[in-house]
């Protein structure tokens, strides 16, 4: 074998390497999975010096992702606060997670790669069940005067779960994490109040607390059942958004499988990867991901389904609207159904905040994160410093209407494209490949109805799916135009 042939094979297979430990810890760790992308993205480099070629053709996604990654750097040098802006284009780079993914797939791995990305978010699924069963943190029943918690507002009723990155399981626990960490250094709390995880900062142990019979100064004896599923991660909403996407594939492929096999063991597998998955995301008590979910799989059902199952699937579905309204009921805080509860008035009001001041900086914006250094001078209520909660507003509030414009082309772009690949590939029957593209359609679908109300496209794990998944389906229409 040649020095040539050996280096490419060599980095198409470390590529490919890097690619599965991606998909495997794509919903459970973004560090893990960020190394298996540098992995992927070694092996492509060693490819490509041996060959002299990236392997990838021009495509009609590349104008407005280069002008969409250009106006996001001017919109950073412009911004209120360049410090700030200029260094969160490091969260561009997700987007090399596209032309990576086109370039080194091919057929047998594109499936073998989903595969072991629905089996990880089952995965995930499963520790998610087990960790409600066994319960998290102790249930504040009484907060003793003095106490260091009465400095981060903690009541009766409340939570506490995990002090700084240690999760505690009992009292015990508790005091013993405060004995061990730094006197009079400030502390993060993580908590669970009327049924919302919040984070709150400052909490501080002097020396002769940490001495004492019970530092917390806390009395409970019980765990908590009633919090919103996490995975392995502790971000609820990232685990909600990524859960809806792979539960959309293992979708597509089973109801791909349905149409042009019947019910056959890999609709069978595939289904039940679905059905495991929504569990998954309903409880995580999400409201809008949950909606979401319903939207990308109606997508997908109109395009795959006739006649009798289209009316089954649609019973199945008020079925999963039901369970997800008794999970939110059950999980959190009271009028949560009704969207009267404090979370989604904070949500209206820092998004009508938001949307007022869109104006005043119509073409670059205010700059990415800009907000967190004028939260309260530019009348943001709270003392938590989120987001607008839609990303349509954000876009157009950090970085300008006319990227709003770009990003709104490039969706269009890509829906369009895999909408007409996968009526190609329905003609071709091609299942596997059609499955991936109606399964790629329903998450792009998904993701865009919550990104109405929620922020996901700036979810670095969140878009760092986004762009594997539009690589993968572009790869996918690739494959059948090279096919009579």
């Amino acid at each position: 074998m040649s020095t040539q042939l050996f280096s490419e094979n060599l980095g198409q297979r470390i590529a490919i390497a890097g690619l599965f430990i991606y998909v495997a810890f794509a919903p459970h760790s973004v560090a893990a999975s960020s190394i298996g992308v540098a992995i992927a993205g070694i092996g492509w480099v060693i490819r490509s010096l041996a060959t002299r070629s990236l392997g990838l053709s021009r495509s009609r996604f590349d104008l407005v992702i280069v002008l969409s990654l250009g106006w996001t750097a001017l919109s950073s040098f412009l911004s209120e606060e360049p410090s700030i802006s200029v260094l969160k284009l490091g969260s561009s780079w997700s987007v090399f997670l596209f032309y990576l993914t086109r370039a080194v797939l091919t057929r047998r791995t594109a499936l073998l790669l989903v595969a072991v990305l629905i089996l990880s978010g089952c995965a995930g699924t499963f520790y998610s069940a087990f960790d409600l069963l066994r319960g998290r943190g102790v249930v504040v029943e009484s907060v003793a005067p003095g106490s260091p918690f009465s400095q981060v507002e903690v009541r009766p009723g409340d939570t506490v779960w995990r002090i700084g990155k240690r999760r505690v399981y009992s009292l015990a626990e508790l005091d013993e994490a405060l004995r061990q960490a730094p006197a009079n250094a400030a502390l993060s709390v993580s908590v669970i109040s009327q049924g919302e995880h919040v984070e709150r900062r400052g909490l501080v142990v002097s020396a002769a607390q940490q001495q004492s019979t019970s530092p917390s100064g806390l009395v409970g004896t019980e765990r908590s059942h009633r919090f919103r599923a996490s995975g392995w991660t502790r971000h609820y909403e990232t685990f909600a958004e990524i859960l809806q996407i792979i539960a959309q594939l293992a979708l597509g492929l089973a109801l791909a499988h349905l149409r042009n096999h019947g019910s056959n063991k890999y609709f069978r597998v595939a289904i039940v990867a679905a059905a495991i998955l929504t569990t998954g995301l309903v409880f995580t008590a999400m409201r809008t991901v949950i909606v979401a979910l319903v939207i990308g799989a109606c997508v997908i059902a109109w395009r795959a389904l006739r006649g009798a199952y289209q009316v089954v699937f649609v019973f199945v579905l008020f079925f999963v609207l039901a369970f997800g309204a008794v999970v939110v009921w059950q999980t959190r805080a009271r009028d949560a159904l009704s969207l009267n509860d404090p979370s989604s008035n904070l949500r209206f009001e820092v998004a009508r905040v938001g949307l007022s001041r869109i104006m005043l900086h119509p073409v670059f914006g205010h700059g990415m994160d800009a907000m967190q250094r004028h939260w309260h001078e530019w009348g943001f209520p709270g003392n938590d410093m989120l987001h607008l909660h839609s990303t349509p507003l954000q876009l157009a509030f950090d970085r300008g209407l006319p990227l709003l414009a770009l990003w709104l082309w490039m969706m269009i772009l890509f829906w369009s494209d895999i909408a007409t690949n996968g009526r190609r590939a329905a003609e071709l029957s091609d299942t596997h490949v059609y499955g991936i593209l109606l399964g790629g359609l329903g998450g792009l679908s998904g993701m865009l109805a919550s990104s109405l109300v929620n922020y996901n496209y700036g979810d670095g794990e969140v878009a760092m799916l986004f762009w594997w998944l539009m690589g993968l389906c572009v790869f996918c229409g690739r494959l059948l135009k090279s096919e009579p």
